[in-house]
C-alpha cells in the first residue's frame, strides 16, 4: 500500500473525534496519574465496538481449536489491518502512555495466553483481557537484570507436590499496580541436569497470575520521566503458590521462544506509535510557525525553522512507510523476523525522539514549558528508545542477524 484507503481514512477521522471528545480533556488528569487510563480504553472499544468483535473473534478461533484446527491470534480487528493501528497512531498524538498501557494487555499479556495457552487457560484468563474487561500485565524485568532479560532473571518456580511456589520481584511492569491478571516469567529452580549447572542457563517457565493471590504484592504506580498516562510499577512475590493449570508453557525453550515473539509484535508497534508522536510534533510546530513572529516576520520564514520543519517530513514519511510495510506483510500472513522488526523500532523510536526534541527547540522557551504539549510529547517519545529493548539492543539483534548469514 502507498496510502491510507478512504475506509482507512473514515476509521481515522472516527476514532480522531472520539479522542478530541474523551481523552483530551482528560489529558491533565492522565498525566498527573489522578486518571488510571483503563475507563477511557473500555470506553473507546465499546464505542466503536471492539470488544464484541474480539469477544466473536475468540469464540471462533476456540471452537476450530476444540475441533483440532487453529485460528488467527485472537486480537480484535479481524482482517482490516488498519482497525489496529490507526487508534494506535492516532491515541498516540494525545497520550502515548494510553497505547502502552493498552498494548501490554493485549498485545503482551493476552498474546501470550492466546499463543502458549489451552482452550481452557485462554476462556479463564484472555477473553476478559481481550474485551478490555480486565487488565494484564507482562512481568519479566526485574531491577537487576535490566537488557539481559534472561540471563540475569532471578524469580524462581520451585516445585511443591502439585504446584509451584513462586518468589522474586519484577520491575517496570507496565500496568503491574492495577494488573487483574499477570503473565509471570520464571526460572525453574531444580537440582536436575549435570553439576555446576548455570542459574542463567536454567528452563524459563510462564504463570498467570491473579491480583489478590497470597503472597503477590503489587506497588503502586512509579513516578518516571513520561509516559503518565502509563501506570508503571514494580511486583513482589514471597511464596505465591500456583497450580499446574497455571502454567502457561514448558520444554526448555518455551518461556524464552514465547517472549521472543512479543518482542517482535512489541518492537513493530513502536513504528506506529512513534508515526503518531511525529504527525502531532510536525502538526504542531508548522502551525507555530505559521503564527509566531519575530522581528517583524512569522519564524517560519527562517531558514533554520524550515529545515526543522523538514527533518520533521522526512521523518513521518520513513516511519510511515515502515508502517505501511508492516501492514502489508500482516495482510499477506508474514510475521517480521525479531531482526526486521529491531530495525523499524531502532528507526522510529530515534526518529521520533529527534522529531520531539527539535519541536520543543523550534517552540524556544514555550516549547520548554509544560503548557505546550510539545514538552510532553519530547518526554513520552524518549522511551520509545529504552522500552522493548534499548537502542544498544536493537543494535545488536540486527547485527547479529547480519553476521548469521
Amino acid at each position: 500500500m502507498i496510502e491510507w484507503s478512504e475506509e482507512d481514512l473514515m476509521i481515522r477521522d472516527a476514532v480522531r473525534g472520539w479522542i478530541d471528545a474523551e481523552v483530551r480533556p482528560s489529558l491533565d488528569a492522565l498525566e498527573s496519574g489522578d486518571l488510571p487510563p483503563y475507563d477511557l480504553l473500555r470506553g473507546l472499544y465499546k464505542t466503536f465496538g471492539l470488544d464484541e468483535m474480539a469477544r466473536s473473534s475468540f469464540q471462533a478461533r476456540i471452537a476450530r481449536e476444540r475441533e483440532g484446527g487453529s485460528g488467527d491470534d485472537g486480537r480484535p480487528g479481524g482482517g482490516n489491518v488498519a482497525m489496529t493501528m490507526l487508534p494506535i497512531i492516532e491515541l498516540c498524538k494525545v497520550a502515548p502512555g494510553l497505547v502502552s498501557a493498552m498494548g501490554v494487555s493485549l498485545g503482551l499479556a493476552a498474546g501470550t495466553i492466546m499463543k502458549r495457552g489451552t482452550p481452557e487457560q485462554k476462556e479463564r484468563w484472555a477473553l476478559s483481557l481481550l474485551t478490555m474487561e480486565k487488565v494484564g500485565a507482562w512481568a519479566i524485568t526485574e531491577p537487576n537484570s535490566g537488557s539481559d532479560a534472561f540471563g540475569g532473571m532471578q524469580a524462581t518456580a520451585r516445585k511443591s507436590g502439585d504446584e509451584y511456589v513462586l518468589n522474586g520481584s519484577k520491575t517496570f511492569i507496565t500496568n503491574g499496580p492495577y494488573a487483574d491478571t499477570i503473565v509471570f516469567y520464571c526460572k525453574l529452580d531444580d537440582d536436575r541436569g549435570p553439576a555446576g549447572r548455570d542459574p542463567r542457563d536454567r528452563e524459563i517457565l510462564t504463570f498467570v497470575l491473579d491480583r489478590g493471590m497470597e503472597g503477590l504484592e503489587q506497588s503502586k504506580p512509579l513516578r518516571k520521566m513520561g509516559l503518565h498516562s502509563s501506570p508503571t510499577g514494580e511486583l513482589f512475590l514471597n511464596d505465591v503458590r500456583a497450580g499446574a493449570d497455571r502454567l502457561l508453557t514448558s520444554g526448555s525453550q518455551g518461556g524464552k521462544e514465547s517472549a521472543r515473539q512479543n518482542f517482535v509484535t512489541e518492537r513493530a508497534g513502536v513504528a506506529a506509535m512513534a508515526l503518531g508522536v511525529i504527525e502531532e510534533c510536525l502538526r504542531l510546530s508548522v502551525e507555530y510557525a505559521k503564527t509566531r513572529e519575530l522581528w517583524g516576520q512569522r519564524i517560519g520564514d527562517f531558514q533554520l525553522i524550515q529545515l526543522k520543519l523538514a527533518k520533521m517530513e522526512v521523518a513521518r514519511l520513513n516511519v510511515q512507510n515502515l508502517v505501511f510495510r508492516h501492514i502489508e506483510m500482516q495482510r499477506s500472513g508474514r510475521t517480521p523476523t525479531l531482526a526486521e522488526a529491531s530495525a523499524m523500532k531502532l528507526y522510529a523510536a530515534q526518529a521520533a525522539s529527534e522529531a520531539a526534541q527539535e519541536a520543543v527547540q523550534l517552540f524556544g522557551g514555550n516549547g520548554y514549558m509544560s503548557e505546550y504539549r510539545v514538552e510532553q510529547l519530547a518526554r513520552d517519545a524518549k522511551s520509545f528508545q529504552i522500552y522493548a529493548g534499548t537502542d544498544e539492543i536493537q543494535v545488536t539483534h540486527i547485527a547479529r542477524d547480519l553476521l548469521s548469514r
